[in-house]
């Protein structure tokens, strides 16, 4: 048996494995594409009241069972970050994106666009919102940016 055949073997079982991780993530792109549009085509602008917001799993959540259920298997024990507001005179439980939960203020009310149970921009009624505190940097982050040279 030639010495190169293991090494040729090796190689095309990773040419197999790119070609399929390339496929799955163009598959992928494109549900996201979709479930993007459809949040454009759903969103409305909404007055709330923000009551609490907390990073909490889906579980401890009063979220519908319906939403619920959609969320895939591997996400049910993740932590997501929840808002309650009170919309007109009901209280309801959204869900948001990191950048935007960092926004939003606590007992405010402010103008938010929301698609189903989802949070996608908030701006203030009275003024504009406070920007979030930058975290500090931890010491392997500043290791990284010396070694890169940007410090």
């Amino acid at each position: 048996m030639p010495r190169w055949l293991p090494v040729v073997i090796v190689i095309a079982v990773i040419a197999i494995v790119v070609l399929m991780l390339y496929r799955w993530t163009k598959k992928q792109q494109k549900k996201n594409d979709e479930a993007q549009e459809m949040m454009d085509q759903n969103q409305q602008n909404v007055s709330m009241l923000i009551i609490d917001k907390k990073k909490m799993k889906l579980k401890e959540t009063d979220l519908p069972e319906a939403a619920a259920k959609s969320i895939p298997f591997l996400f049910r024990g993740k932590k997501f970050p929840i808002v309650k507001a009170k919309v007109g005179p009901r209280i309801m439980t959204f869900i948001t994106d990191g950048p935007v939960y960092d926004v939003i203020p606590v007992k405010k009310e402010v103008k938010a666009t929301i698609s189903g149970l989802y949070i996608i921009s908030v701006k203030g009624i009275r003024g504009p919102l406070a920007a979030p505190e930058k975290k500090k940097e931890g010491k392997l982050a500043i290791l990284f940016k010396k070694g890169r040279g940007e410090l």
